[in-house]
């Protein structure tokens, strides 16, 4: 049974989190691995190393519409790519565990099953602009 009273503070603070993750995730990419470095690393996997800035204004933008909530179910499902994209080109030739070396790809399989969730249950209070118009 689901609690509708609290079930929409559990999207919010879902939201929350998974915005503050993919925010720390582009804040490696920019200020860790700088957005060059992060360019070399696509290059050294095949992938165009334009991807990269792509990639990390993806995850910046996608993190602000979550954290603010602009169309939160939206962006949800828009970031789902971006770890599939890891999946198949970094974690998921390391295996399942993320802690085989590369990492493996569970904290992946994680978030995708944290966005999908929010995309299932809505945007929570105090989106910016919701997704759906209310009934």
């Amino acid at each position: 049974m689901i609690d509708t009273r609290t079930a929409p503070y559990a999207a919010l603070i879902l939201r929350l989190a998974l915005g503050v993750l993919f925010l720390a995730h582009a804040g490696l990419k920019i200020f860790v691995f700088t957005p060059a470095g992060t360019a070399a690393f696509f290059g050294s996997l095949g992938l165009p190393g334009a991807l990269a800035y792509i990639t990390i204004a993806w995850e910046v933008i996608g993190a602000l519409a979550l954290i603010l909530g602009f169309w939160p179910r939206i962006a949800a499902l828009a970031l789902i790519p971006i770890l599939l994209g890891a999946i198949f080109t970094v974690h998921g030739p390391a295996g399942f565990f993320f802690t085989n070396p590369n990492g493996g790809w569970e904290f992946l399989a994680l978030w995708i099953v944290a966005l999908l969730a929010l995309a299932l249950l809505g945007d929570g209070p105090f989106a910016a602009k919701p997704s759906c118009a209310k009934r």
